[in-house]
Parts: C-alpha cells; structure tokens; sequence
C-alpha cells in the first residue's frame, strides 16, 4: 500500500506569548518553537501502522520553507520512506483552497493507494485543506476518521460527527481520509532513525516543477484573504458567587434574568 502524508511545520503556541506583526497578518514567529501539527502526526503514525501490516511505502509532503524540513526528517526518522517539499516565494499568502491545489499538483505524478492528512492544522484549524485535496484529485474521501480495518479489499472506516454519533463506511482506494487525534499512540522516533534520516534527500519542487501558472497560487489563486489577525482584547471578568446554596442560586437566577435568558 503506498501512502502520502501530507503534514504542516507549524508554531507551537501553547505556553507562548503571540504577538501580531505590524502588518497585522501573521504573528512574530521569533523565537517560537516549530513542530509537526499534532492532527499530522496521527496521520504519519497512522500510515506507518498500515505499512507494517501491509507493506509499501509512504511518502511525506509539505507545503513551507527550508525550515520545514525538520518536521519531514522527523516523519523520515520514524519511518517514512520519502519526503517532498513543495517550496516557492510565489506560494506566500495561498489559502486552503490554493494550498490544496499546490498538494494536488504534486501528488497526481505519484503513484499512491492512500492519501492521509490531519483532520486540521494547529495554525489555522481551519480543516479544509484535505477535503478540497481530495476533490481535486477526484478520489472518495472521509473527515475526522478515528479508526482504520481493511475488510475484503476495502477500507472500512469510523468518522466522529456532532453529538457524540459515529458513522461507519466503507471506501474503495485510492482514497483521502482526514486524520483525528487520539485515533493512535504516536510514536517517538529513534536515535538510529534520526541519524539515518539526516543522511537522506529531500526532494524539492517549486512552481514550475508543478506545472502550475503563477494566478494559480499565493493571493492570487486564494478564495478567502485574511484581511486582519489581532489578539481579543478581554472586556470582562468571571464574576465569583460566595454564600449559601441558596443565596447563590436565587443570585444566579437574578442574573439570568437581567441577561435575557429567562
């Protein structure tokens, strides 16, 4: 079974302090740390799970800088066989629409069983990239999948929806599937798999490689435009009842009603 993971170098924010750059586009990435996003690195476990139990191989695939191949030799470490950057100036400012068209371009020149991403990327959480992909290549596809079984030839899938309710399909490949967290353990990778990882290639492709007109990516070929990007300013406080059950419920109900509620 050959598979593509198509993950993100992203920032991990979660104990950082963001501050929004002048231009109010993006946010200061200095002296951020950057890792895989972590939907993505369910998807690269999930795609090493199915090649040891069906053989293959399964290539990684990003859209960013040289920076970003950190996280690829991280994903080449634990097991995967290729990595591919896509790379070009001309990329900057590609919405999910246009990000997805740059993967689409790319993959359709790999012979592939499976394409995995992550359900959504850290940065943006935006979880459109992989559908779209999947509607460009013109190939089944699932979201938030949170279980794999191959069953008489096909893929027999679980995808979380709203309300706690599961949906049970069942998949002919080639096919697209959004990853969600927890659907696996990850794995750590090696000493000995980083070590081989420094030593191996990373293909890179830009614009023209891809065949792809200049209209076609960056703002340009985008269908959304991020306009601003600003950190809330907080208005209010939490307010703390102290009293007896009673008193803090017939205070609760005070509020309500002053609120509209009831």
């Amino acid at each position: 079974m050959d598979i593509v993971v198509c993950v993100k170098h992203v920032p991990d924010t979660t104990e950082a302090e963001i501050t929004v750059r002048d231009d109010g586009r993006g946010i200061r990435k200095e002296g951020l740390v950057f890792d895989i996003s972590e939907a993505d690195n369910y998807a690269v476990e999930e795609a090493l799970l199915l090649k040891e139990r069906f053989g293959g191989s399964i290539t990684v695939l990003t859209v960013g800088s040289q920076e970003a191949d950190e996280t690829l030799r991280m994903c080449l470490a634990k097991g995967a066989d290729q990595a591919v950057r896509l790379t070009d100036e001309r990329f900057e400012g590609s919405d999910s629409y246009a990000t997805a068209r740059i993967l689409a371009e790319a993959i359709r020149g790999m012979d592939y069983d499976l394409v995995l991403t992550g359900c959504m990327a850290d940065d943006d959480a935006s979880a459109q990239v992989g559908v779209t992909l999947a509607e460009m290549l013109g190939i089944p596809h699932a979201a938030l999948v949170i279980s794999i079984a191959v069953e008489d030839g096909t893929m027999k899938i679980h995808r979380e929806l709203e309300g706690g309710l599961h949906e049970v399909l069942a998949i002919q490949l080639p096919a697209l599937f959004t990853i969600q967290t927890g659907i696996n353990e990850p794995r750590y990778a090696s000493i000995f798999g980083i070590r081989q990882a420094m030593r191996k290639q990373i293909e890179t492709l830009d614009l023209g490689a891809l065949g792809l007109a200049e209209e076609a990516v960056g703002e340009a070929g985008s269908k959304t435009s991020l306009v601003r990007l600003f950190i809330p300013v907080v208005t209010a406080q939490a307010t703390i009842l102290e009293g007896s059950p009673e008193e803090v419920s017939s205070e609760l109900v005070t509020i309500f009603k002053n609120e509209g509620v009831i």
